[in-house]
């Protein structure tokens, strides 16, 4: 079927607008734009990073420092514990010995047998760190092998010539106590030293 000079299909997959094969720019407004950032937002958003990271490391710094001391402290607490329940379930005295000066401590039976004692722990202190004992007032101290010692006895009480506290201090200062309970049933992780 013809019409008006133009031939019709059925089915043609003929370009609505133009000649076959000519292509027709769509207009501005339909085309998708890709817009990007200036250089001055650029600019403006990593002065924006700067100036947050600027504030938010030296809450982190203290963060990461208050990690070391607490995880010490909370690793030296669970020592304590573990001693008490030996002096306990043992039916004999345990020794918690702190060594100053090598940043070490442990704990082992105060009365040991021909091979010493198997279930004894020796653990270094955090490189970051340092240990001290304060013994205030004792006439004579607690000592295991000439190191300061907390003595833990089979009724689960702390010997009354136990350093009453131990003190961990790192790089910067920071400090935290481990404080004998008034009951002398053992010891408490503190902030201050009273």
């Amino acid at each position: 079927m013809k019409c008006a000079g133009r031939e019709s299909r059925v089915g043609s997959r003929a370009p609505k607008h133009g000649v076959r094969g000519f292509f027709r720019p769509r207009p501005s407004s339909l085309v998708p734009r890709h817009e990007a950032f200036t250089l001055i937002e650029l600019i403006f958003v990593l002065a924006l990073l700067v100036i947050i990271t600027s504030l938010a490391a030296p809450a982190m710094a203290k963060f990461i420092r208050g990690q070391a001391l607490d995880s010490e402290s909370r690793r030296l607490i669970a020592l304590m514990h573990a001693g008490q329940s030996r002096a306990v379930s043992e039916g004999m005295p345990m020794v918690l010995w702190v060594d100053e000066k090598n940043g070490a401590y442990g704990l082992q039976a105060e009365t040991t047998g021909e091979n010493g004692d198997p279930k004894a722990e020796n653990l270094t202190v955090d490189s970051t760190l340092q240990i001290s004992v304060l013994t205030v007032g004792l006439t004579a101290p607690t000592t295991f092998k000439n190191l300061p010692a907390i003595r833990f006895l089979p009724d689960g009480t702390v010997d009354e010539n136990s350093p009453q506290t131990i003190q961990l201090t790192d790089s910067a200062g920071f400090s935290r106590w481990l404080i004998e309970s008034s009951n002398r049933m053992g010891y408490e992780i503190s902030d201050t030293q009273n």
